[in-house]
């Protein structure tokens, strides 16, 4: 099978299970939030927060380095697995003594406090399911990874259907989390053992230092991500409170769904794009190129459609009494469109192993997301979170696509240029399209608007030659692969 089918075969796969997977989410958080109130929400969504930014510490890059290297030479599977358990266990016990320094010196209440003791425990057992993800994707079987997703959302959604039934209180839906994951860490291992070889122990502790130094970089730009991404919500609580802590996380939360589009492509498209930097130039800047035309596509319309939808979103999901996370979600929705643009330019850096300048790059984004929200909540509240995250986002996308142009993997500006425009042309018409007619069904409004935009970019030949063989090569009809 060549490079672009296996591609398209595992995003498939990936952009199935996320789709049903989102689904179930949609109705877990719909569910969930209408239930515990948007203070409740506010205090489940901080502990989430919290615990995601200190959950990157113990998988400190690892998981990612374990795809890129085993992607790679596949005979060092044994040892990765033997070391990583042993450094991740080292790990947790010394991130729960950090987290538990933070929530005391911060004066949460004990409540709070619980619940977020109770989403790290959630946290630990997905870190060391992230072994047993990053080795299938390594070898490039995503299709265990993709139910993966699929049972950990059917888990949530039917324990929070349990717990809204019983009348159950905030603690049971933060170790429903610890639940769900179990489960998941369960089926993850099974499906090793049964359709992969049994791992030997191979401890050796030399390995640790290079393989840390190694990985690092990826954690660090991790962590800097989840700061950026989620300090917003710890400076909300600590200054505002765990109302509007709901609010914000509401439409962050939705935010965060989006996503589940270029993550797939990621997952499947890096253990590829690393094998191409040692075997394929021409076919890296083939998958390099279309994969930003084909985000650009999808993400800038997305930004349009939201922000004009984004009132009945927020009342069909969480109801009236989310009505002020509205703004919050018309200004972080384009957030995702800079994302979405962006998502290539990490995965080729990470892929010629240049996962250092990202780091960098995340660390000096970080710093001015921090500064713009101590500058923008006390005097904006959660709308000045929403900006603050849009700004960082626009910097942080600049700055990566500079530096790799800078390396010599660049795009033929003014092609993409025509691109983008012919894509903006396509988002007004569809934004006309939904200004008009806001009092159709939201379901069918989204249906029209996405295949009329479908339909203009079309006839503005947004697709060219190249898109066309590459649509006949996923299909099967070309042996030819890149």
């Amino acid at each position: 099978m060549g490079q672009l089918q296996t591609i398209a075969k595992n995003s498939t796969a990936l952009f199935v299970s996320q789709i049903l997977s989102y689904i179930l989410v949609f109705f877990y958080i719909l569910y969930m939030a209408r239930y515990l109130g948007a203070e409740g929400f506010g205090i489940l969504s901080l502990a989430i927060s919290l615990t995601g930014i200190f959950g990157i510490l113990v998988d400190m890059g690892l998981s990612t380095l374990m795809i890129r290297e085993l992607a790679r030479d596949r005979s060092r599977t044994s040892k990765f697995i033997s070391n990583t358990v042993l450094m991740k266990i080292i790990l947790t016990f010394l991130v729960w003594g950090l987290l538990s320094i933070f929530v005391n010196l911060a004066g949460y209440p004990e409540l709070v406090k619980n619940v977020v003791y109770l989403v790290y425990l959630s946290v630990i057992v997905n870190s060391f399911s992230l072994i047993f993800s990053a080795l299938m994707q390594a070898e490039e079987k995503m299709e265990y990874v993709s139910l993966s997703s699929i049972l950990t959302s059917v888990v949530m959604l039917s324990g929070t259907l349990v717990g809204i039934y019983y009348a159950l209180d905030i603690l049971y839906f933060a170790a429903l989390y610890i639940i769900a994951n179990s489960l998941n860490f369960l089926y993850l291992f099974l499906v090793y053992l049964w359709k992969f070889n049994i791992p030997k122990i191979e401890v050796d502790f030399s390995f640790w230092k290079p393989t840390l130094k190694e990985a690092w970089p990826f954690g660090f730009t991790g962590l800097s991500g989840s700061l950026y991404t989620y300090v917003d919500s710890i400076i909300l609580s600590l200054i505002q409170g765990n109302l509007v802590v709901g609010w914000y996380s509401a439409a962050y939360r939705l935010i965060l769904i989006t996503l589940f589009i270029p993550n797939a492509v990621n997952m499947s498209i890096f253990p590829v794009m690393s094998r191409l930097y040692e075997s394929s130039h021409d076919s890296l800047m083939l998958i390099y190129e279309r994969y930003f035309k084909y985000m650009l596509i999808l993400g800038i319309p997305l930004g349009f459609g939201t922000t004009l939808l984004a009132k009945q979103i927020i009342s069909l999901v969480f109801g009236a009494d989310f009505a002020p996370a509205v703004i919050a979600l018309q200004i972080l929705i384009w957030t995702i469109v800079f994302t979405f643009a962006g998502a290539t330019f990490v995965q080729i850096l990470q892929s010629i192993n240049r996962q250092l300048l990202i780091t960098k790059i995340s660390v000096m984004c970080l710093i001015i997301n921090v500064i713009l929200n101590l500058i923008l909540i006390p005097r904006y509240s959660y709308v000045g979170a929403s900006v603050a995250t849009v700004i960082t986002e626009i910097v942080l996308v600049s700055y990566i696509v500079h530096t790799t142009f800078q390396l010599g993997y660049t795009v033929d500006s003014k092609k993409f240029m025509k691109i983008i425009l012919k894509v903006l042309i396509g988002s007004l018409v569809m934004s006309a399209f939904l200004w008009y007619f806001p009092g159709l069904n939201l379901l069918l409004l989204v249906i029209l608007a996405s295949s009329l935009y479908l339909v203009v970019i079309y006839l503005l030949k947004t697709f060219d030659e190249v898109d066309k063989k590459l649509l006949r090569q996923l299909l099967g009809k070309s042996e030819e692969a890149p």
